[in-house]
């Protein structure tokens, strides 16, 4: 049964004088949905200063929403997933960078679906979920009841579908964990299923959580909306780049140009959407972007980019829409982050948490409508780089309530190099963080630092081997044939996903199986000779090929951890493969 949520917000008068928000008092609770794109930086708005991309239905809801200004997500996108599922810092999730089996997310976390579930709300995702593609860590397994996704990091990488490799139109998408062929651009197709969705729940009067995590803009750029990619060839981009553009660079963001506009033009088919169906007053729309722009180019006031711990790194805007209490649009400049939109939301819609594990992200409604504090004195704490393992004062950030502490070490470095200093700013008076005060306020520098320590220390200690890959399970009803990919394997030779690398899978089983192993090959690389089907350091078997056909039958994987991994051998040389399915 619903229970009432009673909201009693008194009319205020905010900034230039105009009402916020009225006497309100709800019925029913509200509906969700979470735009977040990919890669889509600070200054890629025009409600953000730019006059260049156009995004007129982004804009206008700017101004009809609560702006948080003062919002922080982490520098790349697996990470800020976690934390925008869990409300709680990534590191506490075993999801700890975006690639190699490190973007897999621990099962033990309870996802923002599986609280929405339970309280009585539809749940479904469009587009990317990043946190796993295998059982039991697909979004389907983590309480999403409707699921249209790409596999892995983005269309274009080593999980996409055979036969449909860098179709951003076209796309083959993995719906409800089958393999099925769509007809359109991803962008439409992500938002039209999300609004079929939407109306499905309607007719059934019940309440949803819907979100649409689109992977554009992020690359590959080959593959834009033709019609936006014409009228983006006549501008000129080059006043605002922070970098001097040669003819590739201009032409990639004229294509980042129009994966933008696509986005903008699917939000205002969106509100149209919900007005027409009579969604529009009670539903909340988040929209909010993952991490910095993939591109050294506007941020506004900032400086960075995505992977950086500078400002326009890890900052984006948050724009919160809800009208039947959102009267008018206002700024906040409140602290906050991406693991608060859970505890955030719950609270919006009345939802019971669900576990044990704590919050690590608060509750600020109170921010968000009153313009009330919330939690003052916190700071938030942002950390990612590549590896295996997380490393103390590595490529970190703390942001409190005026000053921020960083040490910008290299996000694809996987150890500290030892030589880059900590920078400290008062990222309040200077946004641009140009003057570092780290020689001039060494005992801020050191109590920032401590309590960055203490934090480090806490997350690192979450559960028993805290940093371990999650594994994949073989065997379960819902998922045959297990795709393997390299987006998921422990890589341990050459270049992770370059053609000459190999790399081992995770697996468990709770019962031996006799399987079938169909291989597929890497483009350029030759066909191997032999094939010698490794558990850890143990040999399971050799198979000559004498022929194209790169299917083995009858492999006997044994009950319970396997680390699964194949030398294919071609001519001297030892490769790993690109995918290899399991039937059985």
């Amino acid at each position: 049964m619903l229970r009432r949520l009673s909201l009693v917000v008194l009319s205020v008068s905010i900034l230039s004088g105009c009402s916020l928000l009225s006497v309100k008092e709800h019925q029913a609770r509200p509906n969700v949905v979470i735009v977040m794109t990919d890669d889509q930086g600070v200054g890629d708005f025009g409600f953000m200063g730019n006059p260049i991309i156009r995004t007129p239905h982004l804009d206008k809801m700017a101004s009809r929403s609560v702006h948080m200004t003062n919002f922080w997500v982490s520098p790349v996108c697996a990470p800020t997933r976690a934390s925008l599922m869990t409300g709680r810092y990534n590191y506490r999730t075993r999801c700890i960078d975006t690639y190699i089996g490190r973007a897999m997310m621990d099962t033990a976390e309870v996802t923002l679906a599986e609280h929405f579930s339970a309280g009585g709300y539809a749940t479904g995702i469009f587009g990317k979920w990043h946190l796993g593609d295998n059982a039991p860590m697909r979004p389907q397994d983590q309480g999403f009841d409707e699921v249209l996704v790409h596999r892995g990091g983005g269309i274009g990488q080593p999980s996409d579908v055979i036969g449909a490799e860098g179709k951003y139109t076209d796309p083959t998408l993995i719906h409800n964990g089958q393999e099925t062929a769509f007809t359109g651009y991803c962008t439409d197709i992500y938002f039209n299923h999300a609004m079929q969705f939407m109306a499905e729940q309607k007719a059934k009067n019940k309440p949803f959580l819907s979100v649409i995590t689109t992977n554009a803009p992020h690359g590959p750029f080959h593959d834009v909306p033709e019609d936006l990619y014409q009228a983006y060839k006549q501008v000129d981009f080059a006043p605002y780049s922070v970098q001097p553009l040669n003819d590739k660079l201009h032409d990639n963001l004229r294509r980042i140009g129009a994966m933008i506009t696509n986005v903008d033009d699917n939000m205002g088919s969106l509100f149209a959407f919900l007005k027409d169906k009579g969604l529009y007053d009670n539903t909340i729309v988040i929209f909010l972007t993952d991490n910095g722009p993939n591109s050294l180019r506007y941020v506004g006031p900032y400086r960075g980019m995505k992977s950086h711990v500078h400002t326009g790194g890890i900052h984006t805007p948050l724009l919160f829409h809800w009208p039947d209490v959102i009267k008018t649009g206002v700024t906040r400049s409140q602290l906050a982050a991406h693991y608060d939109i859970a505890p955030t939301l719950l609270a919006a819609c009345d939802i019971n948490k669900q576990g044990d594990l704590p919050f690590d992200g608060v509750n600020v409604l109170p921010a968000i409508l009153y313009g009330q504090q919330v939690a003052p004195d916190r700071s938030l704490y942002i950390q990612t780089h590549r590896g295996d393992k997380p490393e103390s004062e590595h490529h970190f950030a703390v942001v409190g309530p005026q000053y921020k502490l960083l040490r910008p070490s290299g996000f694809g470095r996987e150890t500290n190099p030892g030589n880059v200093p900590l920078e400290l700013y008062d990222y309040r008076a200077d946004p641009g963080e140009r003057q570092d005060l780290a020689a001039s306020e060494p005992e801020r520098l050191q109590s920032m630092l401590a309590d960055y320590q203490r934090w480090f220390s806490d997350v690192s200690t979450t559960r028993p081997d805290n940093y371990a890959p999650p594994r994949i399970e073989v065997g379960r009803q819902d998922e045959n044939p297990v795709v393997l990919t390299r987006q998921d394997w422990r890589h341990f030779q050459g270049r992770p996903w370059a053609g000459g690398s190999n790399g081992k899978w995770l697996l468990t089983l709770s019962k031996s199986l006799n399987v079938s192993l169909q291989f597929y090959l890497a483009k350029n690389e030759s066909h191997p000779k032999i094939i010698r089907i490794m558990n850890g350091d143990d040999l399971i078997r050799t198979v000559n090929i004498t022929d194209n056909e790169l299917l083995i039958e009858n492999v006997v994987l044994p009950r319970g951890n396997v680390d699964l991994w194949f030398e294919l051998v071609r001519d001297e040389t030892t490769v790993g493969p690109y995918q290899v399915h399991v039937h059985f």
